[in-house]
């Protein structure tokens, strides 16, 4: 007797079952990012900074700014090194204008990024902060910072995108140099990858 083979599945229903497995990983990809935000700034792993509350939907961090401390350590000085980059696929140029500031803790202190679009279209980007040492994140309070919000550059915009802040005067004295790291995504390709994976739904 000739022994019955299951038919094989339709091209169709292959490539639905083919772009619903492409539309999750979509999905997955997208929400890495603001989970590991969220996880970050709850714990404090990986450096991240306190400031506002957290992270909302697409990484847009929400909530109020902690309020300025109104005591100044003058004991003692901590030296502040800023750093910045830009990650794959966003066409932007990035520096910090101040590269290190010595500062008493509990200071009130702003500097400033340079960020320029070197595209002939606007783009709009996402920056996302940490520090090192990584203990130094629950003493870095952010009161203005550029990486609370997306920011839209048009073609061929620069500009100055400012950070206020403070290190409370509680930090461990055996730290006397943070660098605060800023990296820029680009935010039009997400949110391109997950309309693509909801119409493939």
């Amino acid at each position: 007797m000739e022994r019955l083979h299951p038919a094989p599945l339709g091209h169709g229903r292959l490539i639905r079952r083919l772009l619903l497995l492409v539309a999750a990983a979509f999905i997955f990809a997208f929400a890495l990012v603001p989970l590991y935000d969220v996880l970050c700034q709850a714990t404090g792993f990986n450096g991240k900074s306190s400031g506002r509350a957290g992270f909302g939907i697409g990484g847009l961090q929400t909530g109020e700014p902690s309020a300025p401390t109104s005591r100044v350590d003058s004991s003692r000085l901590l030296r502040v090194e800023f750093t910045g980059t830009v990650m794959p696929g966003l066409p932007w140029d990035m520096r910090p204008l101040t590269f290190s500031l010595d500062i008493h803790p509990g200071e009130l202190q702003q500097v400033s990024y340079l960020v320029r679009n070197t595209t002939d279209h606007s783009i709009t980007g996402q920056a996302v902060p940490s520090l090192s040492p990584g203990q130094a994140a629950r003493y870095f309070d952010k009161i203005e910072c550029f990486c609370f919000t997306r920011q839209t550059l048009g073609p061929g915009e620069a500009r100055e995108m400012p950070l206020t802040f403070i290190i409370k005067p509680e930090i461990d004295r055996d730290i006397t140099h943070i660098t605060l790291s800023y990296a820029f995504f680009g935010i039009e390709d997400q949110d391109r990858n997950l309309t693509a994976a909801r119409e493939a739904r």
